[in-house]
């Protein structure tokens, strides 16, 4: 079949089911092709590609809103619902966004890019729906149950169970989410996926209890007691039936005869359904489907023969890397260290770490705030933790961070990845938001590296600081390829260090825009006399230094791959102020809005902050402020 001359899912109410399997085969190639491209998350959409078909087969989109948990898993619902043609731009700038996009179609009824808001969303969605008289109009959850372990997707649980809404969740369960999957939930799932369907356990069960003989009163009083206790033997959806729910399952996830029967079933049931659906990430093509680690879950450009990941090339470590083989390292002669992550074992690199020390990893499942308070915990018994997790994925742990951590003082270290643009993965990730939702909380450090050199010393002056907690940020991607000394060395947390003399204008920044400040000086060498300072910490400010600086009286560009409201500029600004002091400032980063998808540089020039940018901006405002003089 030509996908791209599918506009919507209606068509799929006409196929027979050979006609939908073929289908299937179809769609399967065309993303194993693409995305060998373009990149993506390939293993998720090649595990749903029966069950998103089954689904707009059954249902009917919009009018029934399937609401995708994380989204990444959403590519077969965009071909079925008419962008087959856009998937060339996927994840691209100004392209196809990865996730569901509510401006790209009707049939996107929900954006998201984290895990576990799916159910609480598709609560709201029911709600409204019975309020305005489209009862029969249902809401459809699909969650990964790798995100069913998140505290917010058990709320909403408990929450439609007990209000008995017109919700059907279907739990897609593959064992994964990024790696494989932890936690008494993923055990508890793994008993159901050994068990036979609902259906004819209900059977099997009745039947038994018509042949057990009825020896005298007791047993007969006891009738119904024995049954409910054979049917928690026996039934593996007990645990959601009690939560309220009705529970078919578990089905093959890609048998469509199974699915559209069971689908149908849950279709016709009032009140709240658990469709639980067992699938194979990766789905049709062996090297996905072979990964064990996560591999495939989202990836650049492979070649499909071999599945070989065609990677660009490689100045030096990955700072994931760094960080992991730094604390690993200090583990080595400190026994107080321990690593905890929500998840992002295979994304952070800490393999490395749970090898040596399998004792002291805690990988907690797609649980943030679980994963600060445990740290808290640890850390009042004397312990170290560190805390690895995403920027992204640290605003979730937001309250956590602030009533748990800091306001104990507690010794516990964030080492915090993707910080800054990440690219293709678009608004939901930018990891540009930490500095302020984290600066104006008391007792907290954040520091962040210009290297991949400074990151590992930074990681262990951390690491021997014990007078409250530090976040260490840190970009996605590789290092600049500077030298890496083999030994480690306290650096002073409180101390900025100037890169590059100059007289006319001093520029203050962080992190990878460092070398952008670096750059910035060369270009306007012939002009100006450019100042550079590595502000590794961001938090507490040099107080010694900005004193100087105010004294001087020159101006000052803070830089920052940031959000500008509340960053690290509006600290500078606000120490002028407290000391009374009114010096020139000129504030560059993220713009007050979301950034979206693209290239990191395309987003850089999208937003001014290239060096040839940034250049343009610092040599106006110097010129603006030398008439201002005059």
């Amino acid at each position: 079949m030509d996908l791209t001359s599918i506009q919507d899912p209606s068509f799929l109410k006409r196929m027979s089911v050979p006609e939908m399997e073929a289908l299937g085969a179809d769609i399967r190639r065309f993303l194993i092709e693409k995305l060998a491209e373009t990149g993506g998350h390939l293993a998720p959409n090649l595990g749903v590609v029966e069950l998103t078909l089954a689904l707009h087969r059954v249902f009917d989109s919009p009018k029934d809103q399937l609401v995708w948990d994380v989204g990444h898993q959403a590519y077969v619902h965009k071909i079925l619902t008419g962008r087959t043609k856009q998937f060339d731009t996927l994840r691209q700038y100004n392209g196809l966004c990865g996730f569901p996009k509510r401006c790209e179609s009707d049939h996107d009824v929900w954006e998201t890019g984290h895990s576990s808001t799916s159910l609480s969303a598709a609560m709201g969605i029911a709600i409204a729906n019975e309020l305005k008289g489209r009862s029969e109009d249902r809401a459809i959850a699909i969650i990964g149950d790798g995100a069913l372990t998140g505290g917010m997707a058990l709320e909403a649980l408990n929450h439609i169970g007990a209000e008995k809404q017109n919700v059907i969740v279907i739990l897609n369960d593959n064992e994964m989410s990024i790696a494989p999957n932890v936690g008494a939930m993923h055990n508890m799932l793994g008993r159901m996926r050994a068990s036979r369907k609902l259906k004819h356990a209900r059977e099997e069960i009745e039947s038994l209890i018509k042949h057990i003989p009825i020896v005298g009163g007791p047993l007969e009083r006891s009738g119904e007691r024995v049954k409910d206790m054979l049917k928690s033997a026996l039934i593996p959806g007990t645990f959601f039936e009690e939560l309220g729910f009705t529970y078919f399952g578990p089905a093959d996830g890609h048998d469509l005869k199974d699915l559209l029967e069971t689908l149908e079933y849950a279709k016709k049931i009032d009140g709240p359904v658990i469709v639980h659906v067992i699938t194979k990430k990766g789905k049709g093509y062996r090297p996905a489907e072979l990964d064990g680690v996560g591999t495939w879950h989202g990836l650049g450009p492979y070649k499909i023969e071999s599945g070989e990941v065609i990677k660009g090339k490689v100045k030096g470590p990955s700072y994931s890397k760094v960080v992991a083989e730094t604390v690993t390292k200090v583990a080595e002669t400190d026994e107080r260290v321990t690593l905890i992550t929500p998840a992002m074992s295979v994304g952070s690199k800490l393999d490395c770490f749970s090898k040596k020390f399998p004792e002291r990893m805690f990988d907690v499942g797609i649980a943030e705030q679980h994963a600060v308070t445990l740290a808290g915990g640890q850390a009042t018994q004397g312990l170290k933790p560190v805390v690895s997790i995403y920027s992204t994925f640290f605003q979730r742990a937001y309250d956590q961070l602030v009533h748990d951590i800091c306001r104990q003082n507690l010794n516990v270290v964030f080492t915090i990845d993707r910080s800054g643009l990440v690219g293709a993965d678009g608004e939901t990730h930018q990891g540009v938001f930490d500095i302020a939702f984290m600066r104006h909380v008391p007792n907290i450090r954040i520091l962040m590296a210009k290297d991949e050199e400074e990151l590992q010393q930074l990681i262990y002056s951390a690491l021997r600081y014990d007078d409250g907690p530090i976040a260490i940020r840190f970009p996605r991607g590789e290092g600049i390829g500077v030298p890496m000394s083999g030994a480690l060395n306290e650096i002073p947390l409180d101390v900025w260090e100037v890169e590059a003399e100059g007289t006319d204008v001093a520029i203050l920044t962080f992190g990878p825009q460092v070398q952008d400040a670096l750059e910035v000086r060369e270009q306007l060498a012939g002009t100006l006399s450019v100042r550079v300072i590595n502000c590794r910490t961001i938090k507490p400010l040099d107080d010694v230094m900005l004193t100087s600086l105010y004294e001087e009286g020159i101006p000052l560009v803070t830089l920052e791959e940031a959000a500008l409201a509340g960053g690290f500029g509006s600290s500078v600004l606000e120490h002028a102020s407290d000391a009374r002091q009114f010096p020139r400032v000129l504030r560059l980063g993220i713009p007050d809005r979301y950034i979206e998808h693209g290239g990191v540089n395309q987003l850089l020039e999208e937003i001014g902050l290239r060096p040839s940018q940034i250049a343009e901006s610092v040599q106006q405002f110097v010129q603006a402020t030398n008439r201002q003089n005059v």
